[in-house]
């Protein structure tokens, strides 16, 4: 299955002159960013940008994102994540490889991308004629290699770092040199991720998307020990393309989203399982007496029981602490094959 978290993203800033902007400090992103403005890349994504100033960095910036603009994605896995991202970059105006082995996985892919357009449509978010104009942006593939003339590649594909070493050696193998690997990874490191592609290291990123991903701003984006600015840079700048709000993290065992998250539904497990309260009642008390607007158990059904365990044992492993350590009551219903909203039964039924 495919990586799936869900998180809130911070406000992308102060309203200055009709315009939201985004100031990053200089270590943000590991070299001095310039103000961003959320839609500083409309169009074709890099000619409106305002407020760059004719500094070197900044003229260089823009010089390098000029000479890189992305017209074509590749998204490998048609997952929940993947085919969330293809369609965020069709509707972006960039056309889309939706790649997975799974004749059956496009299918669902496709079904899917038709159903939340015409929803779109329905609620009048969009024309059909725009609807229409998405979905021809989107073409369905079985191999790497039938997307090969891609700009822009982003792995979305199982939590696993094997798997993951796998698709990084051959996307490293079938891209273009100027394309930028990227990963959805929740988890692993961007580094680790990066071996797997010799001297093209420096254009492995992570491009971290929330599920629901046309509805989630945020965006974690992780630089490896080996990236480059540059390839930090094309990113940021593409996923404003997309609508969303990129923030940096540094390159650790689950980077921010994940890092806080995991061990606060891992508690919610134990806590169940010790009999403090049922499930119902510990996500209510979570929901009115914290605020969240969903229960951490709840939210755990939404994401994947077994993605929630996968994402747990990484940092674990990573980070040695016990606390990370998955509930044996989580470990239990994943054996059983309860892994929440996909399979209908969890720590709820869904099936109803």
């Amino acid at each position: 299955m495919h990586g799936r978290t869900a998180g809130l993203g911070p406000s992308p800033g102060p309203v200055l002159a009709g315009e939201t902007t985004v100031r990053h400090p200089e270590p943000s992103f590991g070299f001095p960013v310039a103000d961003w403005s959320e839609n500083s890349l409309g169009g074709n994504g890099i000619r409106s940008a305002v407020r760059i100033s004719t500094s070197p960095f900044q003229s260089r910036f823009l010089e390098v994102l000029m000479s890189h603009e992305v017209n074509s994605v590749a998204v490998i896995g048609a997952g929940t994540m993947g085919s969330g991202i293809a369609l965020i970059a069709a509707t972006s105006g960039i056309d889309a490889f939706q790649v997975d082995v799974s004749p059956e996985q496009l299918e669902r892919a496709k079904g899917y991308h038709a159903k939340v357009l015409a929803r779109n449509v329905e609620k009048e978010r969009m024309t059909e004629g725009e609807m229409v104009a998405a979905l021809a942006r989107i073409t369905y593939v079985d191999s790497m290699d039938a997307a090969k003339s891609a700009d822009w590649a982003v792995e979305a594909a199982t939590e696993n770092p094997e798997i993951k070493a796998k698709l990084f050696a051959t996307m490293r193998a079938t891209f273009p040199d100027h394309a930028v690997l990227a990963t959805n990874t929740s988890s692993i490191s961007i580094t680790q991720i990066a071996t797997a592609t010799g001297d093209a290291a420096d254009r492995v990123v992570g491009m971290h998307f929330f599920n629901p991903v046309p509805v989630m701003k945020l965006v974690e984006v992780i630089k490896g020990l080996a990236t480059s600015d540059e390839t930090v840079a094309r990113t940021v700048a593409l996923a404003e393309r997309m609508g969303k709000t990129p923030i940096p993290a540094n390159d650790r065992a689950g980077f921010v989203s994940n890092r806080v998250l995991m061990p606060l539904i891992n508690e919610a497990f134990c806590a169940w399982m010790e009999g403090v309260a049922e499930p119902e009642a510990i996500d209510e008390i979570m929901k009115l007496g914290c605020n969240f607007p969903m229960g951490p158990l709840r939210l755990a059904d939404f994401i994947g029981l077994d993605v929630c365990h996968d994402i747990m044992m990484v940092l674990y492993r990573e980070l040695g602490d016990q606390k990370f350590f998955p509930c044996p009551l989580l470990r239990q219903l994943v054996t059983a094959g309860r892994l929440g909203d996909k399979s209908g039964q969890g720590v709820y039924d869904h099936s109803r």
